[in-house]
């Protein structure tokens, strides 16, 4: 995403299919969270395998979008313009044949449910080039957001939600000098045991080349503790995730009785310009 910090809100843990009532909707969010847990939500029995066996659950069905919702930047929600994500030979595929230019619209496919503590597995692939109109840093740039606000929350043209981005990038991109970053849009985290305002934390990783599958292993522990693994290695760990109060969607959030803390929230795709692939998305409850 982008190098430089954008203001994003948190939300809790919220469905997208539910309807926000009352004047105030942050206010109404703000409320449930203080009350509910959040919930984690299993597939079908039927679908169960050996991953099942060893508590791992599908998040994508190989199939089709189910229990996913889009928002694009500039485009009301659940609107998926262009086609930007579609479901091919088992694998979910950001693409921009059908897009004129870029036109700063960032986009990210969420979960429709949040979670809170949990090891979530997938693999990524960057192929092809990124959409004319697109900024230098967004090339060869994507990720998966994680602790999410809920996309009920998200204004129309915002770019990026507020969450802790577990950043991909490979061979030739500017926006960092590794795969495997942390981002912070609209949040801080902790670091060695301080307080760490940059919006990018710096992995111990590598670039990996265009057309090459690279697993992902976050291992998220609500508020305490968020660990970043690439092809099995561990590149970042960090603790205490929470809200950017310099941030103004932050700030509307805050007023609004979010608490600082960010402890749940849902998962997202990040779609920014580049083509990338993903598949194999699974995740295991934790304790």
């Amino acid at each position: 995403m982008n190098p430089t910090p954008a203001g994003r809100p948190f939300a809790p843990s919220w469905k997208v299919t539910t309807p926000v009532s009352g004047r105030n909707p942050l206010r109404r969010l703000a409320a449930v969270a203080s009350l509910a847990l959040v919930v984690m939500a299993l597939p079908d029995a039927t679908a169960a395998n050996d991953d099942a066996e060893e508590g791992w659950f599908p998040l994508f069905n190989g199939e089709n979008l189910e229990g996913w919702t889009v928002k694009v930047a500039k485009h009301p929600l659940g609107v998926n313009y262009a086609g930007t994500f579609r479901v091919e030979d088992g694998i979910i595929k950001v693409a921009y044949n059908k897009y004129e230019t870029f036109d700063e619209q960032f986009a990210h496919i969420y979960t429709n449910n949040a979670y809170s503590k949990y090891i979530l597995r997938l693999e990524y692939l960057f192929t092809g080039k990124a959409v004319e109109g697109a900024p230098h840093w967004a090339h060869l740039n994507s990720g998966v957001m994680l602790h999410c606000q809920s996309p009920l929350t998200l204004r129309l043209t915002q770019a990026f939600p507020v969450s802790m981005e577990f950043q991909f990038l490979a061979e030739g991109a500017t926006a960092g000098t590794q795969t495997g970053n942390a981002c912070t849009p609209g949040t801080n985290l902790e670091l060695d045991g301080q307080l760490n305002t940059d919006h990018i934390i710096n992995a111990k990783s590598q670039f990996h080349p265009l057309d090459e599958w690279i697993a992902v292993e976050v291992e998220v522990r609500g508020h305490e503790e968020i660990i970043h693994r690439i092809n099995g290695v561990e590149v970042l760990r960090y603790r205490h995730p929470q809200l950017d109060p310099r941030d103004r969607d932050a700030q509307a959030l805050l007023a609004a009785g979010v608490p600082l803390q960010v402890s749940s929230g849902h998962i997202a795709l990040q779609a920014e310009s580049q083509p990338v692939w993903f598949r194999n998305i699974r995740i295991r409850p934790l304790p």
